[in-house]
Formats: C-alpha cells, sequence, structure tokens
C-alpha cells in the first residue's frame, strides 16, 4: 500500500498522469521513480530498494500475464547496501549495568534498554509482553515466547538472569493476569531521547538507541559467546537465516581484529 501511495504520487507530481499503461514502463520510469523516493520523498537507499521491489513483483506478474514484454528493470541494480549496525561491547554494556541512577525515570530507562539487550526484542515487543508470553519449563528455565510484531514469527528466548532480574523488579508474577503487561513503557521517542543522557553519562559515545540494544543481544550477548547463528536466528524470529548471517559478520571482523 505504501508503495501504491508513493507510485501514485510520482505519476502526478512528476509524470503529470493519474495510471500508466503496463506496456509503458520502461528504465526511465523506473529509474525517475528511484530518484523521486531518495530525492523528493529522502528515504534511504535500502528503503528505497524495498519499494522498487514492490513494483517489480508488479512487472513480474505483467510478464507472465503476457501484458509486458521487455523487462523495465533490466540495467537497473537492486543491490543492496550493506549497514553498519552499531553495537555494545562487553566494557560498555558493562558501564551502563555498574552505572547507579539517582532519577528513576533514568533507572528505568536503563532497565529497559538492558531487558532488550539480554532478550533481543524489539521496542514493539517489549511494550506487548504480557504475562502470558512468560513460562517456566520442567527443569526450571524461564522462556519468553512471542510472535514479533514486524514479521509474525514465533520468537522463543530462554530468559537469561539479568533479564529475569528486570522483570521482577517490575512485575508480580504471582499476582498478575495473563494478558497483564511486564512493563509499564514510556514513548519510544522519549525514550531514545533519554538514551542520549544515559550515553553521556556513562561515558559511551556511539548513537545510543533502543535498536541498538537488540544489536548488542544478537553480538555481544549472543554469537560472542559461542552460541550458533541458527539458534539466533530462531530466537530474534527473523524469516530468512540470510538477515541473522549480518550479524555473524559483524562477529567475525571484530574476531580478526583482535588476532591482528
Amino acid at each position: 500500500n505504501t508503495t501504491r501511495n508513493y507510485f501514485k504520487e510520482f505519476l502526478s507530481s512528476k509524470m503529470r498522469m493519474q495510471y500508466i499503461r503496463v506496456k509503458l514502463l520502461r528504465l526511465d520510469v523506473v529509474e525517475r521513480f528511484y530518484t523521486h523516493l531518495r530525492q523528493d520523498l529522502g528515504l534511504a537507499h535500502n528503503t528505497s530498494i524495498k519499494h522498487m521491489q514492490m513494483l517489480k513483483k508488479i512487472v513480474i506478474r505483467a510478464q507472465k500475464n503476457g501484458w509486458l514484454r521487455i523487462d523495465p528493470f533490466d540495467g537497473f541494480s537492486m543491490r543492496m547496501q550493506e549497514r553498519r549496525r552499531s553495537f555494545l561491547t562487553p566494557e560498555e554494556l558493562l558501564a551502563i549495568e555498574s552505572h547507579t541512577f539517582v532519577i528513576p525515570r533514568m533507572q528505568a530507562v536503563r532497565d529497559l534498554f538492558l531487558f532488550s539487550c539480554y532478550t533481543g526484542f524489539a521496542y514493539i515487543d517489549v511494550a506487548h509482553l504480557t504475562r502470558a508470553n512468560l513460562d517456566r519449563t520442567p527443569d526450571g528455565l524461564w522462556w519468553l515466547r512471542k510472535p514479533r510484531q514486524k514479521t509474525k514469527l514465533n520468537s522463543q528466548v530462554p530468559v537469561l538472569k539479568p533479564a529475569m532480574d528486570i522483570i521482577e523488579r517490575y512485575a508480580n508474577l504471582h499476582r498478575m493476569s495473563a494478558d497483564s503487561r511486564l512493563f509499564q513503557m514510556i514513548s519510544n521517542q522519549k525514550l531514545n531521547a533519554y538514551l542520549k543522557e544515559l550515553a553521556d553519562v556513562c561515558g559511551i559515545e556511539k548513537n545510543l538507541t533502543f535498536h541498538v540494544a537488540r544489536h548488542t543481544f544478537a553480538t555481544t550477548v549472543i554469537l560472542q559467546n559461542g552460541v550458533s547463528v541458527e539458534a539466533l536466528s530462531r530466537m530474534m524470529g527473523h524469516r530468512d537465516i540470510k538477515t541473522t548471517q549480518h550479524y555473524a559478520r559483524i562477529v567475525d571482523r571484530k574476531l580478526a581484529d583482535e588476532m591482528r
């Protein structure tokens, strides 16, 4: 739907038309649409390519039905740019954990961030966690089981002690109903603003956002401690293991740097 709206806007503002016949799609139209996404709408390259992929799906359908003989994407590169995922080192993670905050608001921000560092849950998933998502197996291990809001795939994460300590600090598990939320959340925008303040206090120079916690879980907490990429992919709720392998490449690079 978003791609369709962007393309309708492009046709109206750049092509001066309400619709375009499929057989009139050519490489120049594809390139101009990409330019519109990047320059006029200010979208990042990878985001723009995702919209181009949506348009490509329509083109493939048109080709299969015999409505379009020439591929308008022939000559257009659909390659994604590999993004550098920011994450905390063990030392930076320890600096946040060991710092004493006297302001309750900053204590809560720190705890929510650390919870994500030790579970890998994104902001929206933490916000929707309920008592029903937390269960304990006969061997005494606590688990968080929840479909990810983004992919709808099940994420299953064993709860490490630091994460469990945070849950017990904010939730009375014995008195909660199944649909009770584990945490009282503040908005993602405010949380990220407070994380900038937290980074300054703890001497961390990286641009700290809540999503950095998810990357920290994947790299510093999981892969650097020898857990397999396949297990991480299950915990992260990724649809494709190729997404998870980006983190493995980051860890490989760090190992290579340390060996040098």
